[in-house]
């Protein structure tokens, strides 16, 4: 049977051995953004995101139109510390043109930081290795007046050992079925998660989790269960227990998006992409380490 022959699409995941169209590059660039004004990253007929005003800004730079492709398509009210995004164009502009160029095009709560020529055979969902989200909650008696849109607020003192007791349950390749929204499209629910931590900075209660990739809402409902336990309503073990039912009516609510934020996506060292704090900027904490992939 004769082989089909590939054909080139925009951002598309470029085989080995085959090379972009001649005259057109690739970029990577990072991206930081408050979700709270747009209805998530990918492009909506009907309400503003991220991704079209990311698109709009490149194209005005590169005089033509541009299309990109994500590390991971954040939900709506959902935040960003480092988005990674890819593109092809035929303009060619130095690193920081392209930074200087998309910021000055973008509104002040979406931010391009860093940008640069790749490989054609990178890709910023393909290629990445693991992706990490923090959700941040402010566990005070009040709620917070300033950064309000910028995290959770939970007034019962929530018990950290606790939770990390609970978080240990859904380390490694299991079926997140019960983490998993009605509307995900992913075709299968099983996912690698390589750990998830928490931890406290001042009135801050901070969840860390690392997988390979997320269904829809999955941290989000990891949080909603983990707090269940934090309050003390549910045994850490209960954490299991919803795991293996595999049934999302099972847990708890699922957390608001306002405290979660993408803060890492990890890739191959060949593509030499800067290397960058995670955040959110008021938690200057490192990320856990964790075996290679």
């Amino acid at each position: 049977m004769p082989k089909t022959r590939w054909r080139y699409r925009a951002n598309c995941l470029v085989p080995e051995g085959e090379q972009l169209p001649s005259g057109t590059l690739r970029y990577a660039a990072r991206i930081e953004y408050d979700g709270s004004a747009y209805c998530g990253w990918q492009r909506q007929p009907h309400c503003q995101s991220v991704q079209a005003l990311v698109e709009k800004a490149l194209s005005t730079v590169a005089a033509e139109p541009i299309t990109v492709a994500c590390a991971g398509r954040t939900d709506s009210g959902v935040h960003a510390t480092h988005q990674v995004i890819h593109f092809d164009s035929v303009a060619e502009r130095t690193s920081r043109n392209w930074v200087l160029g998309a910021n000055a095009n973008l509104p002040r709560d979406i931010r391009c930081h860093w940008a640069a020529p790749v490989p054609a055979d990178f890709h910023a969902r393909f290629s990445a290795r693991s992706r990490t989200y923090r959700y941040v909650v402010a566990n005070r008696q009040s709620p917070p007046a300033l950064g309000r849109l910028a995290l959770t607020w939970e007034s019962k003192r929530l018990s950290v050992p606790a939770m990390k007791r609970g978080a240990r349950y859904l380390k490694g390749e299991q079926d997140f079925s019960a983490f998993r929204a009605a509307g995900c499209q992913s075709q299968s629910p099983w996912r690698f998660i390589h750990y998830v931590d928490v931890f406290r900075v001042g009135e801050l209660v901070v969840f860390e989790v690392c997988a390979n990739a997320f269904l829809l809402h999955m941290v989000r409902n990891i949080v909603g269960v983990l707090l269940a336990v934090g309050r003390g309503e549910r045994p850490a073990e209960w954490v299991g227990e919803v795991l293996v039912t595999r049934d999302r009516r099972c847990a708890a609510a699922t957390a608001p998006a306002s405290g979660l934020y993408l803060v890492a996506v990890e890739y191959p060292a060949k593509f030499e992409l800067p290397e960058t704090k995670p955040g959110p900027f008021f938690i200057s904490r490192k990320l856990r380490p964790r075996a290679q992939v």
